[in-house]
């Protein structure tokens, strides 16, 4: 009789693994049909992570209840069933005994925040069955890093003026590095946002715009802005809505924008930041070039470089420590450098920290800032001959300097840990070489030109140090 019932029950078992690979089969090949083999592909990790890890905890529960009941039914014992509920009991208040409040469909399931109105950057399984529906619709975009060359030229005239700014927030796909894929939250399907200028003032008008295929409300905080939520309380979007304010250009400065829908950190966490300029009445002093740099913070499921598409990690932001901390969005490709000048020519770099977290050392490796205007603000005290300048979260600074030897300008964050993490990025300068002020040997040594350190060698080796 024994060995009836024993083959029964692996009979049982052996239909039920069978149903588990059938229903697996057949649903990847309706996933495939419906999403395609490549997008398939880029949401194994988001599947894995949500659907797969959920399913796993169902079926072990269920199977582990079953083997419960089943010792229960075979041995037709009360106190054995009394036991075995007791161990379980007490096996769960262990568990719980450090979760004062009660688990919630999402992940993490025992996250609480003092978030005003309690909003939590958690994951809910709804919002990523509701995401994998929706992927599809999602737009795959080639470059999420902002172009730091793309700065809005100066102003010239000298009168306020009527500014209209339209903005679009859109949720989209892009690689964080070589395959590594995020759902960024943008403005203008780029991180930064596009940099703003106006003039002290200006009467502004902000339109903002939520793309229809965003599963989220989003909305606009300037911080150049006079008034409630700086704009925040009157942009409130819904996907395919539209709204516009106006505020007028107080204060001139370099200030930070960006979403302040709540849970605010989430949002800007997956990228809903950039800065804008509000220029002084007299302008600001003649340059030869101007850059546009913002540092952000990812925080994702998994190791740094884990392939596929990447989730959000709601415990790493509460931690404050993301996996990515990226210059404009993305980490530098093949250390190309995006930004060039040419020696004996200025710059100036519009700096920000889009946050949520971790304050910026900003240092230019191999230069040194010639002014600085602290924290963004025009019309105070500036600093001169500045090696390293701190931008917090949810700040900017303005940095110049004049470039006098051609090679590699490394931008980072000192905090150079944060380098592995790719907080850098290269000016590359072009030009005669000055043994004057830099060269190899002692200076009773003859000079050859071209002996000195290339961009295309920096960061090779030990040059990287200083």
């Amino acid at each position: 009789m024994k060995n009836e019932d024993t083959k029964d029950t692996f009979r049982h078992l052996g239909y039920a693994a069978f149903g588990l690979f059938s229903f697996g089969i057949v649903s990847a090949v309706i996933m495939i049909f419906y999403f395609g083999l490549d997008n398939l592909l880029t949401l194994l990790p988001l599947i894995y992570y949500s659907v797969v890890q959920g399913v796993a905890i169902t079926i072990a529960v269920v199977a582990l209840s079953f083997f419960v009941l089943r010792i229960v039914y075979r041995l037709h014992s009360k106190l054995l069933a009394l036991t075995l509920a007791v161990i379980v009991a007490g096996a769960l208040l262990y568990m719980w005994a450090d979760k004062t409040y009660s688990p919630h469909f999402a992940m993490p399931a025992f996250m609480h925040v003092y978030h005003p109105g309690g909003s939590l950057p958690d994951l809910p399984f709804k919002n990523v069955l509701v995401f994998i529906k929706n992927f599809k619709n999602f737009e795959f975009v080639e470059d999420i890093g902002a172009d730091p060359n793309t700065v809005p030229p100066p102003i010239n005239r000298t009168e306020p003026a009527l500014v209209r700014i339209e903005l679009t927030a859109q949720e989209v796909i892009s690689e964080v590095a070589p395959g590594v894929y995020f759902n960024y939250w943008t403005f203008n399907k780029q991180v930064p946002g596009p940099m703003l200028r106006v003039r002290e003032g200006d009467t502004v008008e902000v339109t903002l715009t939520n793309h229809h295929s965003s599963l989220h409300h989003h909305n606009i905080d300037l911080h150049a802005v006079t008034g409630p939520g700086g704009g925040a309380t009157l942009s409130k979007v819904n996907p395919g809505e539209t709204r516009t304010f106006s505020w007028k250009a107080l204060n001139p400065g370099l200030y930070i924008y960006h979403c302040a829908t709540p849970n605010v950190s989430t949002h800007n966490s997956h990228g809903q930041y950039g800065l804008i300029l509000v220029e002084p009445k007299e302008g600001l002093q003649k340059v030869d070039k101007e850059f546009y740099i913002v540092q952000g913070e990812l925080y994702t499921k998994g190791v740094i470089g884990k392939k596929g598409l990447t989730i959000f990690d709601g415990d790493a932001l509460l931690d404050e420590e993301p996996n990515y901390i990226t210059f404009n969005g993305r980490i530098e490709k093949d250390g190309i450098p995006r930004m060039s000048m040419k020696v004996g020519e200025t710059a100036r770099i519009y700096v920000g920290n889009g946050g949520v977290g971790l304050i910026s050392s900003f240092h230019p490796i191999g230069e040194i800032f010639d002014t600085v205007y602290p924290e963004g603000g025009i019309g105070g005290n500036i600093l001169k001959n500045i090696q390293t300048t701190a931008v917090l979260p949810g700040g900017a600074a303005i940095v110049e300097f004049k470039a006098e030897i051609p090679g590699a300008i490394v931008l980072v964050d000192h905090a150079l840990a944060r380098m592995n993490k790719g907080a850098w990025a290269i000016i590359n300068v072009e030009g005669e070489e000055n043994p004057e002020i830099y060269r190899p040997g002692t200076s009773d040594d003859p000079f050859t030109q071209g002996s000195q350190v290339t961009p295309a060698s920096y960061g090779s080796g030990s040059e990287m140090s200083h």
